[in-house]
């Protein structure tokens, strides 16, 4: 119905969905960076961003696909406004929810599987199958014609996931790999992480600023996405990226006496935050001071003391916090994230806090922090909302409180 209300977008223009655990949001954006790049018109929706051609707003619905209405409406708006592609973070959730029904996708992105969402869904099986069931309705989307030219159904995988095998079995025009590790048909070589992400691929250098190796996938899925939709590869290679907000976001005073670094980043599962431990193991600091909770309302409560654990492990300090309860008691996750941490060593109030208020538990890190210290911020990125208790949601942005408190010199 929202399909039919709003004239049937998705036929109007070039639909790339992203699916996978984690990177989608920043493929999402990384896909419309380089679409614009060589002169295209773009519209997006990701848990962080939306994007109508020039205007750009972020997303405080606190969902990452809007409901059948909404994104009907969204994928109509970017056709009145002439984009002639839309790239649409397509989350298992919402898929579960119809909320992908109607929407003609062109190409699919697969960017990586593991186990997330696991209570919501049933477990790992039901988590896969869900995903899977986007690659199966895409076998389904009839081809369209867009200016006398007939577009084509692509898949584009990352082979150094096993989930890609099985991927292999639905239909496509094209079935495209991309890979850093194992062989693929677009398959890094030389990676270099030493000063931001590069690599070479098909004899063109891939250059960026973003630190890790998970970024170096997002950059390959979205090189890839793009040449496969017809545009050069040498040209794109060329294409200076800019970061997401709330991913890996660095948080400056605006007087520049700041003696310590902060950083903002989504990181919301244990898979995620090994790779940004991982990533940060090469930034210069003394202390590791990090601010984190887990997520209510149905998420894993089986990571709660994992997240904890991975924590006390790898931080100086490890600060527990409110995250987004939902209808769950606020100081029953603290507590579990807190026992995780309690495990790997740290003693409480001590170098272990657990402060339910998360503006306070984020004042607490900055007045710890000291010359060359790094204090991180996970769980929320640039969410525009914290979901709490009775349906309600409260305006929240983690890098807004960062830049008052640092302007009060907490």
């Amino acid at each position: 119905m929202g399909a039919l209300y709003y004239g049937n977008p998705s036929r109007k223009l070039i639909v790339i969905g992203i699916t996978g655990t984690n990177g989608k949001t920043t493929t999402v954006n990384f896909i419309s960076q380089y679409l614009e790049s060589q002169g295209q018109k773009t519209g997006l929706a990701s848990t962080v961003n939306f994007k109508v051609d020039k205007k750009e707003w972020l997303n405080d619905k606190k969902m990452t696909m809007l409901g059948r209405f909404q994104t009907q409406k969204l994928l109509r708006d970017m056709v009145r406004a002439g984009c002639a592609y839309a790239v649409i973070e397509t989350s298992s959730q919402g898929v579960e929810q119809f909320r992908h029904v109607n929407i003609n996708y062109d190409l699919l992105v697969f960017t990586n599987l593991t186990p997330e969402h696991i209570e919501a869904h049933g477990g790992f099986e039901n988590y896969r199958d869900a995903k899977e069931k986007l690659f199966d309705h895409l076998a389904k989307c009839k081809k369209k014609n867009i200016d006398g030219k007939l577009i084509d159904k692509i898949i584009v995988s990352n082979a150094d996931d096993m989930e890609t095998e099985r991927l292999r079995s639905f239909t496509a025009d094209k079935f495209v790999t991309y890979a850093l590790d194992h062989t693929a048909d677009y398959q890094a070589d030389g990676l270099d992480l030493s000063s931001g992400a590069s690599f070479a691929l098909n004899g063109e250098r891939i250059s960026s600023t973003f630190i890790a190796k998970f970024n170096a996938y997002n950059i390959l899925a979205s090189i890839t996405s793009v040449v496969q939709l017809g545009f050069p590869l040498s040209a794109l290679a060329k294409v200076n990226l800019q970061g997401v907000p709330g991913r890996q976001e660095w948080i400056t005073s605006e007087s520049g006496s700041q003696k310590f670094k902060v950083m903002v980043d989504y990181a919301p599962e244990p898979t995620s935050l090994g790779l940004l431990y991982e990533a940060l193991s090469d930034i210069s600091r003394n202390s590791l001071i990090h601010v984190l909770g887990s997520c209510g309302g149905g998420r894993d409560k089986a990571r709660q003391p994992v997240l904890g654990q991975m924590s006390g492990k790898t931080a100086d300090v490890v600060i527990v916090t409110n995250e987004d309860p939902y209808d769950d008691d606020p100081m029953e996750i603290i507590n579990n994230v807190a026992k995780g941490a309690e495990s790997a060593g740290k003693v409480l109030n001590q170098n272990l806090f657990t402060i339910e208020d998360r503006k306070q538990a984020i004042a607490k890190a900055l007045s710890l922090a000291s010359q060359d210290d790094l204090v991180l911020i996970t769980g929320k990125g640039a969410e525009q909302q914290m979901a709490v208790a009775n349906g309600r949601k409260i305006s929240w942005d983690d890098r807004k409180i960062v830049r008052e408190l640092l302007r009060k010199n907490v």
